[in-house]
């Protein structure tokens, strides 16, 4: 099973940019479909956007739609969330997650994804 490390978090104002990373081990990446979710304090985990095993296609929430890109690089086992224009809402923890199915096809939600790193810390400030 894959393990996932995210880096990269830390404390923005409102209207900076800031990429997180997920590294991942354990596994051959290129097999995985990949995503991002995210939780605020006193809220429920959420989706933020899926990458399908190659790259080829993506998949972003309403919110992060125009603001946020996930890409990824299969050559050194690394997921990216580069995230600009950031707000005060987006303050949580991100996750990296994985999963051997690509969930557009049924919906991205956090209960599509089977394996999930420890998360990384994103404030920011008003």
């Amino acid at each position: 099973q894959v393990q996932l490390v995210e880096s990269g978090g830390g404390l923005v104002q409102a209207g900076d940019s800031l990429r997180v990373s997920c590294a991942a081990s354990g596994g051959t990446f290129s097999n995985y479909a990949m995503g991002w979710l995210r939780q605020a304090p006193g809220k429920e985990r959420e989706f933020v956007a899926a990458i399908s095993w190659s790259g080829g296609s993506t998949d972003l929430a309403e919110f992060a739609q125009g603001r946020f890109t996930i890409s990824r690089d299969n050559a050194r086992n690394m997921l990216y969330l580069q995230m600009n224009n950031l707000k005060p809402e987006d303050t949580a923890v991100y996750y990296c997650a994985a999963d051997p199915d690509y969930c557009s096809a049924i919906g991205c939600s956090p209960e599509a994804f089977s394996s999930w790193g420890q998360g990384t810390q994103v404030t920011v400030s008003s």
